[in-house]
Order: structure tokens, then sequence, then C-alpha cells
């Protein structure tokens, strides 16, 4: 029989009857005696681990890009990206908005391209632009023709704007007919025929 006596408001002390072995346990009896004569066995449990589902607001390095869905520990969002602004957790109305979100670029992304092919279809359907160059000796011309004269030259015939960052010309010296291309879209280059001629 264990019989308990409070000896100061924190501390307790214990004294058992019969003889202890092994920290108050007699051998062959369990700390936990059930009613068939076998012990209770308790396991420890692991530590749950404590994890957040976040959604990033902007890149943060060596973690995500802005807007990945993540799994990061709860200490890591509360000490680190929540103070910063780095991150939110995952709600069912985030979720959506993100959606949504998503959608909406999608479909600008497929407008855009759209766009680009129709202007490399305007672009093949005109034929060749003539560029005028004083001449030199033989085929040659003097100077040479430029990303921004090819701009220049679109401009005035098609009235359409052009980056000369998305123009590529092979070296022009002579007069003939050359072609050069267009980057409208990742996904869409046009071809544009140049007819270099001398004056």
């Amino acid at each position: 029989m264990v019989v308990m006596a409070a000896t100061s408001p924190l501390s307790w002390s214990f004294s058992c009857s019969s003889p202890l072995k092994m920290g108050g346990i007699l051998h062959g009896e369990s700390a936990f005696p059930t009613g068939n004569g076998r012990g209770l066995t308790i396991l420890a449990q692991k530590k749950a681990k404590k994890t957040r589902k976040i959604i990033l607001k902007e890149d943060v390095t060596e973690l995500g890009k802005k807007g990945e869905l993540l799994e990061v520990k709860a200490g890591f969002y509360r000490n680190f990206l929540l103070p910063l602004g780095k991150a939110q957790i995952v709600t069912p109305l985030l979720i959506k908005e993100m959606k949504i979100e998503e959608e909406r670029i999608e479909a600008e992304k497929r407008r855009v391209k759209e766009e680009a092919e129709q202007l490399a279809l305007v672009f093949q359907t005109v034929g060749a632009f003539k560029v005028k160059r004083k001449g030199g000796k033989g085929k040659q011309i003097f100077g040479s023709v430029t990303a921004q004269d090819l701009v220049d030259i679109i401009k005035a015939q098609l009235s359409r704007d052009v980056d000369k960052r998305i123009i590529s010309l092979p070296e022009i010296r002579e007069t003939g007919e050359y072609i050069a291309e267009l980057k409208l879209h990742p996904e869409v280059t046009a071809q544009l025929r140049l007819n270099v001629y001398a004056n």
C-alpha cells in the first residue's frame, strides 16, 4: 500500500510497507496492475510536428516564389515569415481568390499570344519591306541596316510600334533580299522579308 503525505506545498514523498526493488516496483509486478495480473504497457508518443500551410506573398530565397503553396514549420512562419509580411496562412477563401487570379492571368496570356499570332500573320501577308540605302561599289551599301531602321519602316508602313529588342537581323552590308525575325511572343516568331536596294 502506498501512502502519500505532503511535507510542503511543492514536494511530495511516498512510502511503501513492502520491500522495494527497481525503483519501487516489486520483482514481477507492474507499475500499473490490471485485474488479470498483467501490467499495462505505456508507450511514449512522438511529439507532433507543428506545421502550417502558407502561401508566399513574395519570393523567398531557398523557399519558393510568390504565390506558391507550401507547408512550413509553425515557428518559422510565426517568427520569420509573418512579421516580415512574406506569407499568410492558407484559407478556403484565399484558395478561391488564387484560382480566380490564376484564371485571369491565363486568359491574359492567351490574349497576348493571340495578338502576337495576328501580328505575325500581318507581317507574312505584307510581303517584302523595301529598304533604300546609298550605294557603293558593286552591291555594297554605305552603312548597314539596323533593327532601329526596321522599327521605323514598320511604323511608317503598318502604323505598328515594335520594340527593337525583339528584332533579329543578319548583318546587312549589301543589296539583296534578307529575312529578319521578330520574337513577338515566347511561342510566336514572325519572319519579315527585306528588300535592300541602292539609289
